[in-house]
């Protein structure tokens, strides 16, 4: 691979880190962390906080693609930027959020539980993946790498978009069936 089209190894590194920490921080936050929050089915502020964001980064998401189909760059960077910062403030909160809670549990039986662990269980996997294609996504676009940024890019949004909107449903299916 030449250097021309490859990121440093001071980027791979930053991110292959910065995703090890992420994936870390929200297995330590919900499984070795004793919660004790509001009473089950009920959503504290940070939950109903979590879902806007997702739904808030799922709305730039949107708008940026459609920014950059009619090649309107700089505001296709600036909604994918806030998409960025919508889904890492979601993280922050979501850590404070599952540190005070834990991991909580769906408490309706019947079909709709299946609907609920059919749209969870490739969230929570495609919600690991998604760290480092965005990373890797935004650092080509940012450097201006722009077929190696279209390349990852046709993954990475509809991917992101996935995490994104299925966070909103995870939040509905659990504190408003």
């Amino acid at each position: 691979m030449s250097t021309v089209t490859a990121e440093s190894p001071a980027a791979r590194w930053l991110i292959g880190v910065l995703s090890v920490v992420v994936f870390a921080a929200v297995i330590i936050v919900l499984y070795a962390m004793p919660g004790r929050g509001p009473a089950p089915g009920t959503p504290g502020a940070l939950a109903t906080v979590n879902a806007v964001l997702n739904g808030g980064a799922a709305v730039f998401l949107l708008t940026g693609y459609a920014f950059i189909r009619k090649r309107k760059i700089k505001a296709h960077r600036t909604c994918m930027v806030t998409a960025f910062v919508l889904s890492s403030l979601f993280l922050v909160t979501y850590l404070f959020h599952h540190a005070q809670v834990g991991s909580v549990p769906f408490r309706h039986e019947g079909w709709i539980r299946g609907v609920y662990f059919a749209v969870l269980v490739p969230h929570v996997m495609l919600a690991v993946v998604i760290v480092p294609l965005v990373l890797f996504t935004i650092y080509r676009g940012w450097t201006e790498r722009i077929e190696k940024h279209r390349e990852i890019a046709r993954w990475t949004l509809p991917i992101w978009l996935y995490v994104s909107v299925s966070g909103v449903a995870v939040y509905l299916m659990l504190y408003h069936l």
